[in-house]
């Protein structure tokens, strides 16, 4: 079972975008996949067909060890992978995680417990570095980085990479970065090319072969409560999400 952070610590990157539609598209393709959101505002729970209004047991009560996973996940019929989702109560925790014990381990020590019963498991990542974050990098083997190709992503991509250093080094021996995903990329912006070409120069095979196009279906398909992959799969987005999967898949394979 591999674990990854899908992580940036700027918002409106496309994380839980990525997150969902590279669940269904590993789910596609035959992996067998949990999602676990650890973000409060439950947008990954909700665009992954499950209401997080609904929800009886939560990532919540998982961190706080109220509830196996094995209770709490949610199999979601619609998208093809499980679903460890999350709601408003996230929000607590992370005040009341502050007090206990290997606090920042408490994801990790759960997700053991099913490690026989998931090929992958996807952690949509709230984007400020908080106890949330922390409990995903500290279970993850690997951090994926979506990114706009823009000026200031490059910024961001600095914060991060000294966040995955400094994790690496006194909590998570295991965590390095897979791959930076561009997304939203659209090849007729002159800048966004340029910025591409720097990150393969800089990072070179950390940044994956698969590019996700800015697409409107991708941007339709939340409200319908559904990723991409699934809710319109002939869209050049949700191709793409296929595509990348696939080479996660490979990537893997090597690691």
């Amino acid at each position: 079972m591999k674990i990854f952070c899908v992580a940036n610590q700027k918002g409106g990157v496309g994380k839980t975008t990525t997150t969902v539609n590279l669940a269904a598209g590993l789910a596609k393709i035959g992996q067998r996949v949990l999602m676990v959101d650890l973000d409060p505002q439950g947008n990954a729970t909700m665009g992954s067909g499950v209401d997080k209004r609904k929800l009886e047991l939560s990532v919540y009560d998982v961190l706080l060890e109220s509830a196996s996973i094995k209770e709490a996940a949610v199999k979601s019929e619609k998208v093809g992978y499980s679903v460890l989702g999350a709601n408003r109560d996230l929000a607590g925790a992370e005040v009341e995680l502050v007090a206990l014990e290997h606090r920042d381990q408490r994801l990790r020590t759960a997700l053991q417990e099913v490690s026989g019963d998931y090929d992958f498991v996807l952690i949509d990542c709230p984007p400020s570095l908080s106890m949330l974050t922390l409990n995903g990098l500290c279970s993850a083997h690997g951090v994926i980085v979506p990114m706009q190709c823009e000026y200031f992503a490059l910024e961001g991509l600095t914060d991060l990479v000294n966040t995955i250093k400094q994790v690496h080094a006194n909590l998570n021996k295991d965590l390095q970065i897979i791959g930076l995903l561009r997304v939203m990329f659209d090849p007729r912006i002159t800048l966004q090319q340029q910025v591409s070409d720097q990150l393969k120069a800089h990072f070179a095979d950390k940044v994956f072969n698969a590019v996700i196009p800015r697409n409107v279906r991708l941007a339709e398909a939340p409200s319908y409560g559904l990723p991409g992959v699934v809710f319109d799969p002939s869209a050049k987005g949700s191709q793409a999400f296929v595509e990348f999967a696939s080479e996660m898949v490979e990537r893997i394979k090597k690691m």
